[in-house]
């Protein structure tokens, strides 16, 4: 009896022993396996914010490399129009200098004026100083255009990714919910999978728009520095097409 007693004591502790190690180690979740095993939309909110992210991170490398050279060009050629003596030597330096959205302001204008004078420049008659005005307020607003390519993009990512995240959270919920209600059981192991993903959305949905808004404002500021003079560098160009380009 007293041996049956002892037996049984020690299988009880070797059970004992083996639900206490089971318990001590805990099943962890793993994000990149939560990201493979979620479920069908979840999975296309995912695709779809990766996506703009990749988006957003080349339209910024793009842009800063643009700006930041339209920018130096454009220092450039202001210096050169002010040292120039006439528009001949304008042209050329504007021929230098493609990347400046003033010196292809005053390429069009100059390639409009040679062609109305029949590259006869002098003193511009009043229907002619029209016309030119029209076509460098043009040539202006194409510039700004430009200059502002791709933004909407970037807009639009950092707009529109925050709600995109959204619908994954929600999305995640609702499963998680609805499969407390299949499983007749809210345990851990039940609903922190399916809530845990619907979080790696929303996270994901933040990671694609902040950086977006964040250089969305960034862009446009330096857009408007650049193009800060258009207006009155194109009424300097008339003025002084009026007089012959001297």
């Amino acid at each position: 009896m007293v041996n049956r007693v002892s037996e049984l004591l020690s299988s009880l502790s070797m059970l004992a022993e083996s639900t206490g190690g089971s318990a001590s180690e805990p099943a962890r979740l793993d994000p990149v396996e939560l990201v493979l095993g979620a479920s069908i939309p979840v999975k296309a909110v995912l695709v779809v914010l990766v996506v703009f992210s990749v988006l957003c991170w080349f339209v910024i490398g793009m842009k800063l490399l643009h700006l930041g050279r339209a920018q130096r060009e454009a220092e450039d050629f202001l210096k050169a129009y002010d040292k120039a003596r006439s528009f001949e030597e304008v042209a050329r330096a504007a021929s230098e200098r493609t990347m400046a959205p003033q010196a292809r302001i005053f390429a069009t204008a100059y390639n409009e004026l040679l062609r109305m004078t029949g590259g006869r420049l002098g003193v511009l008659d009043e229907a002619t100083a029209t016309r030119l005005d029209a076509v460098v307020r043009r040539a202006t607003l194409g510039e700004m255009n430009h200059l502002e390519s791709w933004m909407a993009l970037l807009g639009t990512i950092g707009s529109t990714s925050p709600f995109i995240g959204l619908f994954g959270t929600v999305y995640g919920i609702m499963d998680a919910f609805l499969s407390i209600g299949n499983q007749q059981s809210a345990n851990l192991p039940v609903v922190a999978p399916k809530i845990a993903e619907a979080l790696i959305a929303t996270g994901v949905g933040l990671v694609a728009a902040i950086p977006a808004v964040m250089a969305y404002n960034y862009f446009a500021r330096r857009i408007g520095i650049v193009a800060d003079g258009f207006d009155a560098f194109g009424d300097e160009v008339v003025a002084r097409a009026k007089l012959g380009g001297v």
